[in-house]
């Protein structure tokens, strides 16, 4: 006969939802959560690291063709040089050059096996929405305004989304983020779905504003 009292209770990996999410399937969970912040923190330093120095090497080297230019569209200096490279007076890179580091550490701190307060993922979450929208006014900005596509910055809007929504995943599917049974199940189950639509989404918008840049060329 077994006792109750000492039967064991299944482990779950560190900082991996637990509670109501388990009726709508399986999220990121803590150990797959860390790697994927991991790596898109990595890469997002890495991308503002090289914007960085690409915009101190043009200020030492007015004259200087950036590394990250192909040709007359696809270049870094056009964005660096306006002023929306500069939205709140310092060049962007020095954004991800201060908050990828934040995300690398949360992975690191994820893998070691601490768990992190509900506060905590809040306010991750919340900075990381403040870096989306900055991500998509210069997008905005890339497409219509500068014309031109800087292909660090691309790096960086390449991993911010992916970012955004595994955050976004795991709080409501650990019910940090309150949301009905409903809206629980369709974001958790259909969370790579979801993901891929946003890149889909964000390449037709590329692909018009491409367009349109060639049809006004061309008229």
């Amino acid at each position: 006969m077994t006792d109750s009292s000492t039967t064991a209770r299944p482990e779950t990996e560190p900082g991996e939802p637990t509670g109501a999410s388990s009726a709508v399937g399986r999220g990121p969970g803590g150990r797959t959560l860390a790697v994927l912040l991991l790596v898109l923190g990595t890469i997002g330093f890495g991308a503002s690291l090289w914007l960085a120095i690409e915009k101190y090497l043009a200020f030492v080297e007015p004259d200087r063709v950036a590394s990250c230019t192909l040709n007359l569209f696809v270049q870094c200096g056009a964005a660096m040089g306006s002023s929306q490279g500069a939205v709140l007076g310092f060049p962007n890179p020095y954004i991800g050059l201060a908050a990828f580091p934040v995300v690398m550490t949360t992975a690191v701190v994820l893998l070691v096996g601490a768990r992190l307060p509900r506060w905590y993922w809040l306010s991750l979450l919340g900075g990381t929405v403040l870096g989306q929208a900055l991500v998509f006014f210069l997008m905005y900005t890339s497409f219509y305004t500068i014309v031109a596509l800087c292909p660090a910055c691309m790096i960086v809007w390449t991993v911010m989304w992916p970012l955004l929504w595994v955050q976004i995943v795991r709080l409501v599917q650990s019910g940090d983020l309150p949301a009905s049974a409903g809206l629980r199940s369709v974001v958790v189950g259909n969370r790579w779905t979801i993901l891929a639509i946003g890149y889909v989404v964000a390449v037709g918008w590329l692909m018009l504003s491409v367009g349109g840049d060639l049809i006004r060329s061309f008229s």
